[in-house]
């Protein structure tokens, strides 16, 4: 059971988002969390927002394994087993979740590591899955508008591309168009601690 560092400090903030979007509506709320990594994340949601349905997957198996042994040791009953899901793949593949039964749709600090088809796959699946006014929140790092800042996200890019020239922070005009491409819109951006957002993006 992995507790990454980063995931314990920024727990706390990103709840406090998620909830505004996490509240209301009749019944449980189904969440789709994608690339859910070593599950700290899943675990603290689920058990803080107990409406929800909390689905974690990633492509990782020892991310499978450590988020496995999260739903077992905290014996949360809203929080399912990982499902294993390639999010650079089509929806189809995702587990069996059907179009327009999810609520919420939530990735975290996966779209600079990993290749530009992921985050086109996300956009994609979001677009299919979510409900009318769904949400996909997203959080991490972001360049805006062909703009990084500041120096210390600069360099973190850098190092990205370094490690991968296919990874790096995105920009949200390109994650504002490829909302728009699937039926989707940028409705907010959250400034968050360490220079990292929040975006969430609305189902039309």
């Amino acid at each position: 059971m992995q507790v990454p560092a980063a995931a314990e400090r920024n727990k706390g903030p990103i709840l406090a988002v998620l909830r505004e979007y996490a509240g209301g509506g009749a019944g449980a709320l189904r969440v789709l969390e994608v690339g859910a990594g070593a599950g700290l994340h899943a675990a603290h949601f689920a058990r803080a927002l107990p409406q929800t349905r909390w689905q974690p997957s990633d492509i990782d198996p020892r991310a499978l394994r450590s988020i496995a042994a999260y739903v077992e040791a905290t014996g949360v009953p809203n929080l399912l087993p990982p499902i294993l899901l390639d999010v650079s793949q089509g929806w189809e593949t995702w587990g069996g979740t059907q179009p327009a039964t999810l609520d919420l749709l939530v990735s975290i600090n996966m779209m600079h590591i990993a290749e530009l088809r992921c985050t086109e796959g996300l956009f994609k699946g979001a677009g299919v899955l979510l409900k009318p006014g769904g949400v996909l929140f997203t959080y991490g790092p972001y360049a805006v508008d062909g703009q990084i800042s500041p120096q210390s996200n600069v360099d973190f890019d850098r190092s990205l591309r370094q490690s991968n020239p296919a990874w790096g922070l995105r920009d949200t005009a390109l994650l504002r168009e490829l909302a728009e491409a699937n039926g989707l819109c940028l409705e907010r951006m959250v400034d968050m601690p360490a220079n990292n957002k929040s975006l969430i993006f609305r189902k039309l």
